[in-house]
């Protein structure tokens, strides 16, 4: 398996440099595609888009990918031992090791980039947010792997969003994962929406809005 993790880039469609970069990640059994396709719909033609994939390849779905598998009775909501699981560390390093040399690469600094997922991806984002110093993180449907440690406490500016309706990913799980944030002293921006497991464009809107607040754009020639 390479090192490298396979990814979809989009310029800036406004033709001027990158103003910031938003980097996505796929749920479970969806690909780099899937997300990409979100582009068209969001206002952010000033910023630099990507979607990596993640690398191992999904049991049931063969377009599909996974960051890693679940457990058969999908009890895994903030357990203390899941973020140790070898497929989990595997593709955390992997997705650290994308993203370090995406900022070498482009000299967009992490100060410049919001890391944002939907589902098993806002998981990831919120497992690897801790270790690198984004401009925000963006939980879209999302869920913690494991309680957060005072230690934690310098999470950036985080938006978190989940539907009531949510038959995947219990609201439960995003109750607790905002409730573990607030516990070391991180309060979230927390939205819930009539909606399942999916993004709807109110939550496009939202998600512009919290870009261009984190990341202005220097309008200057």
């Amino acid at each position: 398996m390479s090192n490298t993790l396979y990814s979809i880039s989009v310029p800036p469609k406004s033709g001027r440099s990158p103003q910031g970069a938003i980097v996505l990640l796929h749920g479970w059994g969806a690909n780099s595609q899937d997300l990409a396709g979100l582009a068209d719909y969001m206002d952010l033609s000033d910023y630099q888009l990507v979607f990596p994939e993640a690398p191992f390849p999904h049991p049931y779905n063969s377009t599909g990918k996974m960051w890693y598998a679940f457990p058969q009775d999908y009890s895994f909501w903030g357990k203390p031992d899941f973020g140790d699981r070898p497929d989990l560390s595997t593709s955390r390093q992997r997705l650290i090791d994308f993203l370090a040399h995406f900022t070498q690469t482009t000299h967009i600094p992490f100060s410049r980039i919001i890391l944002g997922g939907f589902s098993q991806g806002g998981a990831m984002t919120l497992d690897v947010g801790v270790r690198l110093p984004f401009a925000g993180l963006m939980v879209l449907s999302g869920y913690l792997h494991a309680p957060l440690q005072p230690q934690q406490a310098s999470l950036p500016p985080t938006l978190m969003i989940h539907g009531r309706q949510d038959q995947v990913v219990p609201l439960q799980a995003a109750h607790q994962a905002r409730d573990s944030l607030e516990a070391i002293g991180v309060t979230p921006n927390y939205q819930e929406y009539d909606m399942g497991h999916e993004i709807q464009p109110m939550v496009f809107s939202r998600i512009q809005s919290f870009v261009k607040e984190l990341l202005p754009i220097n309008n200057k020639p």
